[in-house]
């Protein structure tokens, strides 16, 4: 491309220097051509103008006077009735320019120049002209050398951001170049560079949070799976899978969660359902994994709460928090409902060392974890509570305190006061 620019402006610059230059020629040299025919006849006319006044004051008339008058370079013809002929300078030789006067008494001056004199003052100007020319051609072939480097190293840039988005480096260069139509495309790369790079951090995320999510529910259906395998009581085999079908519906809700979650984290599908079914659900599926490590896990608080949002994601939601009083508490976990204004209220606590001061808040950030974990679950769990319009929150540190709340159903009668606790 740059070979392109430069050749394009160098041949209109030569057309342009052509069709001037030769016209600047031809005027230049009928004007030199001109000028010293007009210099001659100039002074052929002097010649005769002196030589009448002298005649008419009866003065001498000599080559000493007359020599003054003429250009020494000159030669010079007089002839004056009645006496000699005048000859002033060196007669020229070849082709001469020619200017002759004849004065009232019938004097007559003829005054010759070389014709070399006009060559030489039109080869003078002709390379005066090429010289402009040489000069004008050299500029131009710097400045397209310029635009031409202005114009294809944006190209150049163009293109090696197109060829990493291709490759997969989606990181925008938000570089531009000071031309309305490359700066253009380069909004257009940009844009581009933006949205795939979102797309790629969806799908990461996505996966991320699929492993994440489905870990457990996978878990706690395999450990149904290895008690029906392992008895040969036809009612346990029975209870067993009634609930190894229900883990397969909330594996199917998780995975359709997620998927919904990744398009629009925005997104909620939220119901009115039963809380205390959700809890005791949890409850079911992680008392194997509780009893297992030595340790409790309980339920206190008021019962017959129904709250309005996704069934499927309050369970991850609640799992997510068991979980992690499981891996990283301590002592006999405790799940406690309770109403709070129009909101129902869900916390999880446990008798561990609680949260590190240093972390804080940025415990729902994701990859931050305390004890190397993933630092997914608790961003996932938030992402989920406000999807639906609630909310999760870390009400205490040490030990740890974590409530989802969640808004209740409009009811025109009074919630039960009972409390209750649940081994």
């Amino acid at each position: 491309m740059r070979r392109r620019l430069i050749n394009s402006t160098l041949a209109v610059v030569l057309v342009v220097i052509a069709v001037f230059g030769v016209s600047l020629v031809i005027v230049e040299t009928r004007t030199i051509s001109s000028s010293a025919q007009e210099s001659v006849n100039s002074e052929a006319l002097r010649l005769v103008s002196v030589i009448d006044s002298r005649t008419l004051a009866k003065e001498t008339i000599n080559p000493q006077v007359l020599s003054d008058q003429i250009d020494p370079k000159r030669y010079a013809r007089v002839e004056i009735p009645g006496r000699p002929v005048i000859e002033l300078g060196e007669k020229p030789e070849g082709t001469v320019i020619k200017g002759a006067e004849t004065g009232e008494r019938g004097e007559s001056v003829l005054v010759e120049e070389d014709r070399s004199t006009v060559t030489r003052e039109v080869g003078r100007t002709l390379l005066i002209i090429g010289a402009v020319a040489l000069l004008a051609i050299v500029s131009a072939v710097l400045l397209a050398v310029r635009q031409a480097n202005k114009l294809a190293s944006p190209l150049t840039d163009l293109a090696e951001t197109a060829e990493r988005l291709g490759s997969g480096d989606p990181r925008p260069r938000h570089k531009r170049y000071g031309v309305p139509e490359l700066d253009r495309v380069a909004d257009v790369l940009d844009s581009s560079a933006d949205r795939i790079g979102r797309m790629l951090t969806a799908e990461r995320r996505l996966a991320a949070d699929a492993s994440h999510q489905l870990r457990t529910p996978l878990t706690a259906l395999s450990m149904r799976l290895e008690e029906i395998a392992l008895t040969d009581d036809i009612d346990t085999v029975k209870e067993e899978a009634t609930i190894a079908l229900t883990q397969v519906e909330r594996l199917t809700d998780v995975v359709e969660r997620l998927l919904t979650n990744s398009r629009d984290p925005r997104t909620g599908s939220a119901v009115v359902f039963s809380l205390d079914e959700v809890v005791k659900q949890q409850l079911e599926e992680w008392r194997p994994a509780y009893r297992s490590a030595g340790r409790a896990i309980v339920r206190s608080g008021k019962t017959g709460l129904r709250a309005v949002g996704t069934p499927g994601a309050v369970a991850q939601v609640l799992a997510a928090l068991i979980e992690n009083s499981l891996m990283h508490g301590g002592g006999t976990v405790a799940v406690r409902t309770r109403v709070t204004g129009n909101q129902a209220v869900v916390e999880v606590t446990d008798e561990g060392p609680g949260v590190p001061p240093d972390l804080g808040a940025r415990i729902f950030e994701r990859t931050i974890s305390g004890r190397n974990s993933t630092g997914i679950g608790l961003a996932v769990a938030r992402d989920l509570a406000e999807a639906d319009g609630g909310r999760l929150e870390m009400l205490q540190q040490q030990p740890a305190v974590f409530a989802l709340f969640l808004s209740r159903e409009a009811r025109g009668r009074r919630e039960p006061q009972s409390t209750t606790t649940i081994r």
